[in-house]
């Protein structure tokens, strides 16, 4: 079976390497905050060029500690997007605050900051933009609306490690970035964990407090905070793999590339002008999808469906999102998406097995 992502090949890949950073840590006797967190965070935040890095417990953690150190809570409504993991509209709810919902952009599968004004209210005070797949929302219409409008910004990066929008790397744009170390990430963790990175000392002040209990000093609680901690194993192994960060979004889109072959058999994703897609998935889009995957699969094929149903019409936020009566495209792209296997240490062998396998369907 060939996977639509395999994080132990990316194990394997840096095996020795990551095994000493792991057996580095056992014997120093700290494990958690301790300096392989501090430093992952410098480096982490040095790669994107932000002046901080928080190291958190997982990928909605970090949006959920964003959203609560922008001040956002009980009574404010935050906009996002429905097609996109679940984690985005939970970690809204997680603060208090409704999730107010636009559609996306038909071809890129990123909202559409067109849709923005009509999800506009008096109680709106962030959007949360996702880059989905590992292509970068266009940010200069978020940025734009949101600086008219005086609204806050966390970018959902969970998915577009080392992605650009006009050369600046995604997460560097709004008040917050919001990353997930989810073991098949572009940088991935072997376990759960995340990081929220910003330009602005007072909101990574907040953001350290929050993580923490609340506390500046140890035991002492100045604001209701919860316990959402980067592990120092996971960090250290994050500082390994963080120098193959680019090589790797260049072995992706070197197999995107090469997924190119296939225009002819499905509609293949789009990249949109003067950004960097790093191509976390590669999702294309069949108007025969269900009967595709099925003949993939049998093929040996691990392909998959990223998302199979947006958030809005799945059983626990059916019938209570604003904005969920207005999302075609996004109910458009759920029955048509199938994503091809692609990671850093995908073989050309195998590259040519998918392509063959698509070409064999009729």
């Amino acid at each position: 079976m060939i996977l639509c992502s395999n994080p132990k090949e990316q194990y394997l890949a840096h095996k020795d390497q990551i095994d000493q950073a792991v057996q580095r840590v056992l014997a120093s006797g700290w494990y958690i905050l301790g300096e392989e967190v501090k430093k992952f965070e410098a480096e982490f935040a040095g790669y994107l060029g932000t002046g901080h890095g928080i190291g958190v417990g997982n990928g909605t953690e970090a949006l959920h500690l964003a959203l609560a150190a922008c001040g956002i809570g009980p009574g404010d409504e935050v906009i996002t997007v429905s097609h996109t993991a679940v984690a985005t509209v939970a970690a809204i709810e997680l603060t208090g605050a409704t999730p107010v919902l636009v559609d996306i952009e038909p071809d890129f599968f990123t909202m559409d900051v067109g849709q923005l004004a009509q999800a506009l209210s008096p109680r709106t005070r962030a959007i949360v933009p996702v880059h989905l797949y590992g292509q970068p929302v266009d940010m200069d219409g978020v940025l734009s609306f949101a600086s008219a409008h005086g609204l806050r910004v966390v970018e959902d990066c969970a998915q577009a490690h080392g992605a650009t929008w006009r050369g600046r790397r995604v997460g560097s744009f709004g008040d917050f970035g919001c990353f997930s170390f989810y073991p098949t990430k572009n940088l991935g963790a072997l376990g759960d964990g995340g990081i929220v990175v910003t330009g602005n000392s007072e909101l990574a002040t907040s953001a350290r407090h929050l993580r923490e209990y609340g506390w500046a000093e140890r035991f002492v609680s100045h604001v209701p905070g919860w316990n959402s901690r980067l592990d120092e194993i996971q960090a250290a192994v994050l500082r390994v793999k963080l120098p193959f960060l680019d090589a790797d979004n260049l072995a992706r889109k070197n197999i995107a590339a090469a997924y190119s072959e296939l225009a002819n058999a499905l509609k293949l994703p789009p990249i949109r002008p003067e950004i960097e897609h790093v191509f976390h998935l590669f999702v294309t889009r069949s108007a025969r999808r269900d009967e595709l995957l099925q003949h993939l699969r049998g093929k040996g094929i691990g392909a998959a469906i990223h998302y199979p149903a947006p958030v809005h019409l799945q059983p626990a936020y059916r019938g209570r999102l604003p904005g969920a009566e207005r999302l075609p495209e996004t109910e458009r792209a759920a029955r048509q998406i199938l994503s091809l296997p692609i990671y850093p240490e995908l073989q050309p062998g195998e590259v040519r097995q998918v392509i063959e396998a698509v070409q064999d369907f009729s």
